[in-house]
């Protein structure tokens, strides 16, 4: 995997989705001399003796305190240490990854006022394998991310937990193994590592780039769906929704007629089906995944800009030699787009639980009771569509919005947050339960194409169907149920029929970005 270039205030979601996925990045050097105009600018202030917050100052409710020029240095450790409080699970590696690469990012734009070395010190973190352990548990959001941040911070004082190559050790530990000193800080230095959004920037790009996919896996297991059950792709005709033309609705009803076209069932009861309509849950399948797609889109957008943005404060204007206290660290455009994305997800979901029901509803889908040969003796999908159901109103419960729970700190001097660190991080547990769920649908839309055999799908539906069948074999008897669902769903987190090219092209909200199902 090639190394990722870091433009800072310019990077792309692919290369962001790259350095998710492992790749090595590093850092445009035509950052370097910006950044080092911005730590003098700082050093400029120091010495004339100004009253600046947070570089002679104390911190939130204490700004008001001046603190002497010999103890700027100890200012900002105790910054981070006294930040260090979060609790709860440890961040998982690629999150953490991303996290420092979004503060790299952001520190590079030279806005901040740290030196040179405190990049590289930071970037040398991952270069090297030494990864913060970082809790998930403490930021509402602003000022920022600040107790997730000062975890990663401290790990560069030597202080901390570290993982290398997933042996759990101190930070002192952890440098020493590669001859890396603890860095001293400067002024502003601890301030402008605590202060930004990366932390819930990289849950929430995170949660993008695998809800990007999971939106391919649901438009491919509806589109199959719709053969198990003998449905129609009349629904999906170009000129319906030429007359209501958003976006994600055209993209989904194209991508949904390219992946029925030849389909040996489809062709089977084009004339004489006494059915009328189908279910919502294959007719609104454009209106439905496509809603989905420009909400996902439109948080695409948000989050690019937040990516590529200075975070910090105050922030370090190095052409007018000025700093300016403000409010960047709010994470309110974070936590709204979160919100967004967890009712895009609930609905990926519920639609796929949807198509289950109607599958193992022999009255609806024409097919044999809960798709098992013999039922009554068997049970067949029965349950699998009951734990879909479980599922699918856990992410109901889950994606109640989280921006609007905003709660006092510091001494009400910060009295608004943005609860986006809890937004962005209850994703990734939703988009593992749709993902169960498509998984599931996608079982029950292969065993439902199976009783219409000799006919054949598409040739895309039926190579989708391949990669099932290499995995599960047809239902003929019950049987121990789970290991089918993990299979399944292990397939699908692996990326693997999103990330190779094949015989249909998925909408993808990652700009230049390619999705395929099939072959």
């Amino acid at each position: 995997m090639n190394r990722v270039t870091l433009k800072p205030g310019a990077t792309t979601l692919l290369d962001l989705k790259r350095i998710y996925r492992g790749a090595a990045f590093e850092l445009s050097s035509e950052s370097r001399e910006i950044v080092r105009s911005s730590a003098k600018v700082v050093e400029d202030v120091v010495s004339r003796g100004e009253p600046v917050y947070g570089i002679n100052t104390g911190f939130g409710k204490l700004a008001t305190v001046r603190i002497g020029s010999d103890e700027l240095g100890q200012l900002q450790r105790n910054l981070v240490l006294s930040h260090a409080v979060g609790v709860g699970d440890p961040t998982p590696p690629r999150i953490v990854r991303l996290m420092i690469a979004l503060k790299l990012a952001s520190l590079a734009q030279g806005a901040s006022g740290v030196r040179w070395q405190v990049i590289e010190a930071l970037h040398g973190l991952i270069e090297l394998g030494i990864l913060p352990i970082i809790p998930q548990q403490g930021s509402v959001g602003a000022s920022g991310d600040l107790a997730p941040l000062a975890h990663m911070a401290a790990c560069l004082l030597g202080e901390g937990m570290v993982d290398v190559a997933g042996e759990k050790m101190t930070a002192a530990q952890g440098l020493k193994q590669f001859g890396m000193r603890p860095v001293q800080l400067s002024a502003k230095e601890g301030l402008a590592l605590l202060n930004g959004t990366q932390f819930s920037t990289a849950y929430a790009l995170a949660a993008l780039f695998e809800a990007d996919e999971l939106f391919c896996h649901c438009l491919a297991a509806g589109a199959l769906t719709t053969d198990a059950a003998k449905g129609s792709d009349g629904p999906f005709d170009e000129r319906i929704h030429r007359l209501r033309p958003h976006r994600g609705q055209i993209e989904t009803a194209r991508a949904l007629r390219e992946l029925l076209t030849q389909s040996e069932i489809r062709a089977s009861h084009l004339v004489g089906d006494e059915r009328v309509q189908d279910p919502y849950c294959l007719r609104c399948q454009p209106q439905v995944l496509g809603a989905v797609f420009d909400q996902l889109a439109h948080c695409a957008r948000i989050l690019e800009i937040e990516a590529n943005s200075v975070s910090d404060n105050p922030l370090v204007l190095v052409d007018e030699g000025a700093i300016l206290s403000g409010g960047n660290f709010h994470a309110e455009p974070v936590a709204m787009a979160a919100d967004v994305m967890a009712i895009a997800i609930c609905e990926l979901g519920t639609l796929s639980e949807r198509r289950i029901a109607m599958l193992v509803d022999t009255t609806i889908s024409g097919l044999p009771p809960f798709l098992s040969p013999q039922p009554g003796l068997n049970s067949g999908f029965m349950m699998a569509q009951v734990t879909a159901a479980a599922l699918s109103s856990e992410n109901k419960q889950l994606a109640y919005p989280a921006s609007v729970d905003s709660i006092p700190t510091s001494a009400n001097q910060e009295d608004h947050v943005s609860m986006a660190a809890h937004a962005a991080r209850r994703l990734m547990p939703m988009i593992k339960n749709a993902r169960t769920i498509v998984a599931i649908e996608l079982l029950a839309a292969a065993q439902g194409c199976d009783f219409h055999a000799p006919l054949k799908s598409s040739p895309p539906l039926e190579a989708l169907r391949g990669r099932i069948r290499a995995l599960v074999r047809p239902w003929k008897e019950d049987r121990f149920f789970h290991p089918d669902i993990l299979a399944i769903s292990n397939l699908l987190e692996s990326g693997v029929l999103t990330d190779n090219d094949h015989f249909v092209k998925l909408p993808t909200v990652l700009q230049g970005g390619k999705s395929w199902v099939g072959g």
